[in-house]
């Protein structure tokens, strides 16, 4: 039953990735349409990755850039890295939770309406310095 409970601790906790990252649950928007986004700044540095996501037209850009000034934020505070080291290593974006609704149509019919959410995470790296 409760067999190596440490070793499975420590174990877990030495494989654990300690790269700074942000995450937005719940949010109310399609994942596809955050993909979209997402897809535009992957492998960019952190800053040029702002700058993007600032300018961008695309509804979930909003989102996404709320995101990635968090995992910024979260590697100069609590890493101690700095913003201009830093380039995004991995974005993604999943489905959430369905919230389902009804639509009320003619001779007594209803149609079902689902407002679909996504979780958006971002984990940045520290780029290699080439010498």
């Amino acid at each position: 039953m409760a067999t190596r409970i440490r070793q499975k601790a420590e174990k877990r906790a030495t494989n654990k990735d300690n790269r700074p990252y942000a995450v937005a649950k719940d949010v109310r928007m399609s994942s596809s349409k955050v993909r979209i986004v997402l897809d535009n700044i992957r492998g960019k540095k952190a800053n040029e990755a702002v700058a993007i996501l600032t300018y961008m037209p695309q509804v979930g850009a909003s989102e996404a850039l709320k995101v990635l000034k968090s995992a910024i934020a979260n590697a100069e505070n609590n890493k101690g890295l700095s913003a201009d080291n830093l380039y995004v290593a991995e974005c993604y974006s999943t489905s959430g939770a369905l919230m389902k609704r009804i639509s009320f149509r003619a001779r007594g019919r209803a149609d079902r309406i689902l407002k679909k959410t996504c979780h958006i995470k971002i984990v940045l790296d520290e780029l290699k310095e080439a010498k």
